[in-house]
């Protein structure tokens, strides 16, 4: 017979562990908040499409905190789907030889469609997915918010990948690890710290564009959602400065607010999966990371869903033909037993007689061939389609016009990293000082260079100033950050003990920066630099024509080329702006970054 007391006592002490405490009475009004925020956007997606047109964006200040929530909304939907699309795109180009030609390739081009370029072509697909709905110009919305946001953390995600330190991946080999849980287990874990970096700069990066998004165009009908977005572009259409400075206003305060509640939290969070072998001095500190730890009945709640993922990430999922290779060839290296030798042998013998009898190579050329095939039928629908109103002297002036903004873009991006680079390092070489800089970086990168028309064409037009030089520094405005962020990654994840033993050996001054820190954040740099430049040639079209009421100053450049076909409705023209976009970013990176890339896999990792 148990012991009555015990009973009672085991009774108690469980309901003890389940009681609120205050740490739960001080953290449940939050969640309660958060999920009524959700289920209210929710509800008004499903409204019919008739509200749009009855709803006119009012200037009210009183209207702001209910356009802010669903700007928000919005982008916090982006951000989910562009952290599912980083997980699946980035693994497959990192672990895939093959299909790392094709997909980054790819990512490199995706990168380089200006925002307005995918509105152009998918607004009409959204609205007919769900027909007469808010819906579809919702979803038309956040895709056009993803596409601001994705490619950043992709290209974080894959340098991760590409850059995992030998000796970890041979312990997962050890341990025997199946492919998925080596995954969640060693992957993610480490890139977790620059990634979550990144979504810090794709969502502040997604206000710059984040105007154009609530502004959806179908034909000659314009829908504006309901949005800090749309209010911003009424304020510069009726040149209302106060209601700019209210934006402003709301835009400090919801950057501060997801700064605390999401970001801040992550951050402090991921720090444990820093890699190295001394603990850093100064760990991030959250205080709602804190209270959350704090909490009796909430942790308690938490606990089973911790558990599900936990188990989910260690189910032995695997690939068996090539993983029973891979296991055995690791099982052979790790006994060097002569029969376990012939036994791998055997076995890869019987595995290769399996296998298909095309070889590797004639793989790839097959592959090889298939995409040149594919790329020549693309083209050649996109030729025919602009054939009738596309002339040869068109596509030499957009040629053109493309290498203007190619200048712009290399000597803004050549100076930004002139700048930020060395402030990026010191910053995330200190968690305390990197705690503070964080939501004013947060809040500089979100600021939309809408905001500093009113102030550059009056300058411009009052001194006859030329617009190709001094509209150029609003391509930049919103991109450099890419550079600071993925540098203050680099420099958090730059591992203690290395920082130590240049201590030790008393290298300090010039040689510290070009011989320990410099290579050592290269990898992290050159992906902010990829990002940025291709943010840069996205900004041109917002920068290179620039209006504030009446005045209009516009720039030559193929950001201008490309923003007046888009406002004349002329797909032909849009098409080739497009194209020729995308074909200079794409040669850039092949020619510059993926090679500094190369070199930096190859000669610069943490092993």
């Amino acid at each position: 017979m148990p012991d009555n007391k015990d009973t009672l006592g085991g009774s108690t002490a469980s309901a003890w562990r389940v009681r609120p405490n205050r740490w739960d009475f001080l953290a449940f009004p939050m969640i309660l908040c958060a999920i009524a925020m959700v289920a209210i956007g929710l509800h008004q997606t499903l409204a019919p499409m008739s509200t749009l047109d009855a709803e006119v964006i009012s200037l009210d200040p009183t209207r702001l905190p209910e356009y802010a929530m669903r700007t928000t909304l919005r982008m916090l939907a982006a951000m989910v789907a562009s952290l599912i699309f980083t997980l699946v795109y980035g693994t497959l180009a990192a672990k895939s030889r093959r299909a790392e030609k094709v997909l980054v390739p790819i990512l490199d081009i995706l990168q380089s469609v200006p925002v307005l370029g995918y509105i152009s072509f998918t607004v009409t697909f959204f609205l007919a997915l769900f027909p007469g709905r808010v819906l579809g110009a919702e979803l038309a919305a956040i895709f056009a918010i993803f596409t601001s946001q994705a490619w950043n953390m992709t290209f974080s995600f894959y340098q991760s990948l590409r850059t995992l330190p030998r000796d970890l991946t041979e312990v997962s080999r050890n341990f025997q690890l199946t492919p998925w849980q080596r995954f969640w287990k060693l992957d993610v874990p480490y890139a977790m710290p620059g990634l979550i970096w990144n979504m810090m700069m794709s969502m502040s990066g997604g206000w710059f564009f984040v105007v154009a998004s609530e502004a959806i165009t179908v034909g000659n009908h314009t829908f504006a959602l309901p949005g800090v977005g749309a209010y911003l572009s009424q304020a510069i259409a009726l040149q209302n400065g106060a209601a700019i400075g209210w934006v402003i206003a709301t835009m400090l305060i919801v950057i501060l607010l997801y700064d605390q509640l999401l970001f801040r939290p992550l951050v402090a969070w991921a720090d444990k999966f820093r890699m190295e072998t001394t603990g850093s001095q100064h760990a991030p500190q959250s205080w709602l990371l804190d209270l959350i730890r704090r909490t009796r009945l909430i942790h308690q709640l938490l606990v089973p869903a911790g558990w599900v993922l936990a188990v989910a990430a260690r189910l032995p999922m695997r690939w068996p033909a090539a993983l029973t290779v891979a296991r055995w060839r690791d099982r052979t290296l790790a006994s060097g037993g002569v029969r376990a030798t012939v036994a791998s042998a055997r076995l890869l013998a019987t595995s290769t007689a399996r296998a298909p009898r095309l070889s590797q190579r004639q793989g790839d050329i097959l592959l090889a061939g298939l995409l040149v095939l594919l790329t020549a039928y693309l083209a050649w629908r996109t030729v025919h389609f602009m054939s009738a109103s596309v002339s040869g002297a068109d596509v030499l002036e957009v040629l053109g016009l493309g290498f203007l903004t190619l200048l712009r873009v290399t000597v803004l991006t050549l100076l930004a990293s002139i700048v930020w680079v060395p402030i990026g390092v010191i910053v995330g070489l200190r968690p305390a000082l990197a705690e503070k800089v964080q939501p004013l970086a947060q809040f500089l990168a979100a600021f939309p260079a809408n905001l500093l028309f009113p102030v550059f064409v009056i300058v411009i037009v009052r001194f006859q100033l030329n617009p190709d030089i001094w509209l150029s520094p609003l391509i930049v405005l919103g991109t450099q950050w890419y550079i600071l962020f993925n540098v203050v990654a680099g420099a958090s994840a730059f591992p203690n003990d290395f920082r130590e033993v240049a201590t030790n050996l008393r290298i300090r001054g010039r040689q510290w920066w070009f011989k320990v820190m410099l290579p050592g954040v290269l990898p992290y740099y050159i992906t902010g630099a990829i990002t940025a430049s291709g943010g840069a040639w996205n900004a041109s079209i917002v920068a290179e024509a620039v209006q504030w009421g009446p005045e209009r100053v516009v720039s030559h450049g193929l950001g201008a080329y490309i923003a007046e076909k888009t406002q004349a409705g002329d797909f032909a023209h849009i098409m080739l702006g497009v194209a020729v976009m995308a074909l200079y970013v794409t040669l850039f990176n092949r020619l510059l970054w993926r090679p500094l890339y190369a070199f930096a896999e190859r000669r610069l990792r943490f092993d």
